[in-house]
């Protein structure tokens, strides 16, 4: 039986690699310039029949029959790609690919010019983002058409020869000159803005960094009289510094309101320290202990927060198995929840810290399945969907959960495990 297009022009592929590959051996040093730039026109070149693949599953709703409401996590769960990275064919596939309209009409690429050089191998996929931001800002959409289609041939036309970098300023700056009247003139006041972003320190590390802005007096006003009342100095001789005493004001208001406030049950009481102790370390005090939000501590944190907060004991064996927790009541008893979260730190299939996460059970309740370790991991939403409308599979094996993929990301169905590091600690 002779093989198909697709396998035929993948073995072909393949030798054309192998073929270059071995030719460099002996190669001249131009030669070996020029295979550099063979090689990323050639990987150019491949990004656009990514890109076009990307465009064409999107049009059928294949992810979308196989469980995804996301193209990017799709992606990510078939090739590996961080979320950014899909981000990026999925923008390119929606501006440099044909269109189809809900009639069924046929409409050609949003950035007709880009998708000819995109596909001509002239250009990248970091071109393609930069011209479709620059053609999407306040500046861009009030350009006629007919000027909006000109600014973008031009830059379709630099991109061949301007890095990202450049392309995105000599951009911004064709836009600008082209809007020469500008906006409309506003009298009204902007939109007061009222933000804070909580990020959360990577790697594991526990902390994080508070950054808010308060356009609403009344709002900022608020939290500034609560802050500085209790950020006052405690002494003539007080060492710390103004900003140390804020943020230590802001924790000791968030603490009280825990305890006496009326708060989501989510986090409606006092930090709840995990203190997770290994079979080797029952001889030695506790030297860990992990919090809701992911992180561990400092022994000198844990000294001073075990002052005052719950604390659930949690003995580890050799593998980084629960063996032992302290119970309370809860619908799924609290103590069980923080045995899981202790074995699986977060989302088994995304990493999400155990917070945004939920219980699932492995053999369904309805279908004679425990409440218990063995039967229980933790999953965010996102991935707690998939388990149930997908083919994705979940197991406890070693101990330790594991997802098993579909055969379509993975025809061999190799099971998948969140790096754990507290285990390889």
């Amino acid at each position: 039986m002779s093989d198909s297009p697709l396998t035929t022009a993948h073995r072909l592929l393949v030798e054309a690699i192998d073929a270059l590959s071995a030719a460099t051996d002996s190669a001249t040093d131009d030669d070996l310039l020029s295979v550099l730039t063979l090689c990323e026109g050639t990987s150019r070149r491949l990004d656009r029949v990514v890109v076009a693949t990307v465009s064409t599953l999107e049009r059928r709703g294949t992810f979308a029959e196989r469980g995804y409401t996301s193209t990017p996590a799709a992606l990510g769960d078939l090739l590996g790609w961080e979320r950014f990275e899909a981000r990026q064919r999925v923008v390119a596939a929606e501006q440099v690919c044909p269109r189809v309209s809900l009639d069924g009409t046929a409409l050609p690429a949003r950035l007709a010019a880009t998708a000819a050089v995109f596909a001509a191998g002239q250009t990248g996929l970091r071109h393609v983002a930069v011209i479709a931001r620059v053609l999407a800002s306040p500046a861009a959409e009030r350009l006629t058409p007919d000027v909006w289609a000109g600014a973008e041939a031009q830059l379709a036309e630099k991109a061949a020869i301007y890095t990202p970098s450049e392309l995105q300023t000599w951009g911004t700056a064709l836009v600008e000159a082209l809007d020469a009247d500008g906006a409309e003139p506003d009298d009204r006041p902007p939109a007061p803005v009222n933000e804070l972003h909580l990020v959360r320190h990577r790697g594991g590390k526990a902390g994080g960094t508070v950054k808010g802005r308060f356009d609403d007096a009344a709002m900022f006003d608020a939290i500034a009289t609560v802050i500085d009342a209790h950020a006052r100095p405690t002494s003539g001789d007080e060492h710390r510094s103004t900003a140390q005493r804020q943020a230590e004001a802001l924790a000791d208001v968030c603490g009280y309101v825990l305890d006496h406030g009326d708060v989501p049950e989510c986090g409606g009481r006092r930090a709840h320290l995990s203190v997770l102790v290994r079979l080797e370390d029952l001889e030695n005090r506790a030297r860990a202990a992990c919090l809701d939000f992911g992180g561990t501590l400092s022994p000198e944190s844990l000294r001073m927060m075990a002052c005052d907060a719950a604390v659930v004991p949690v003995v580890l064996n050799g593998k980084g198995q629960p063996l032992d927790v302290g119970r309370a009541t809860r619908t799924i008893p609290d103590g069980l929840r923080r045995a899981i979260a202790a074995r699986d730190r977060g989302c088994v299939g995304c990493g999400r810290p155990p917070s945004w996460c939920e219980v699932h059970h492995i053999t369904a309740w309805q279908d004679g399945g425990d409440t218990a370790l063995h039967n229980c991991v933790m999953l965010c939403r996102a991935c707690h969907r998939l388990q149930h409308h997908s083919e994705w599979e979940v197991r406890i094996r070693d101990g330790l959960p594991e997802l098993i993929p579909p055969a379509w990301i993975d025809p061999q169905r190799r099971p998948r495990r969140q790096p754990l590091l507290h285990v390889a600690a």
